[in-house]
């Protein structure tokens, strides 16, 4: 596997090595010492997850505040989607700038989002499964959210019919924002 590290420090994509014949197709997904010693420190999943949308469906730009702030490993089994991580670190070079990756079933690509940033994506297909695994179990107190389309940050989101939850549509621009990290 090929541990790269992103556009933004601290992000980085994974790209597997798929070994395929006529039977189909084998690859490591995770291998916790391989990742541990390419990003430079010890982490630990505690909690998977999996989502199922329709072509057309944004979520996020979400992430939980500290002490319950979470470091994401993504990756789509089903389908495809436009993933994205916003840098939310106050005292980044970077804060504010994004980094887009596009992650399928194809390509087999997963992206690694540690705390300090934002993350959603944009299902690309209908019947698109996402998984991540968290470093830190949910706590819905501590949940926070970015507007997913706003003017300020100019994503460059495909031309799509877009469906968001009403809970997505009320969240705050980047702007009005105060970030906890």
């Amino acid at each position: 596997m090929n541990i790269i590290p992103g556009e933004i420090e601290g992000l980085w994509l994974i790209e597997p090595e798929i070994h395929g014949d006529n039977r189909g197709y084998f690859f490591e997904s995770y291998h916790h010492d391989k990742f541990t010693e390419a990003i430079g420190f010890p982490i630990s999943f505690v909690q998977d997850n999996e989502s199922l949308s329709a072509k057309g469906i944004v979520r996020g730009l979400h992430f939980q505040a500290p002490p319950f702030g979470q470091s994401k490993l993504v990756r789509v089994v089903a389908g495809s989607v436009l993933d994205i991580a916003l840098d939310i670190r106050k005292n980044s070079p970077t804060y504010g700038q994004y980094q887009l990756v596009e992650l399928s079933a194809t390509n087999k690509k997963q992206f690694f989002i540690p705390e300090g940033f934002a993350h959603g994506f944009l299902t690309l297909e209908d019947n698109t499964i996402f998984q991540y695994k968290c470093s830190k179990y949910y706590n819905p107190q501590s949940e926070m959210g970015i507007y997913w389309n706003d003017p300020d940050l100019c994503i460059n989101w495909p031309k799509l019919a877009i469906l968001s939850s009403e809970k997505d549509k009320k969240l705050p621009l980047f702007r009005e924002f105060t970030t906890p990290y």
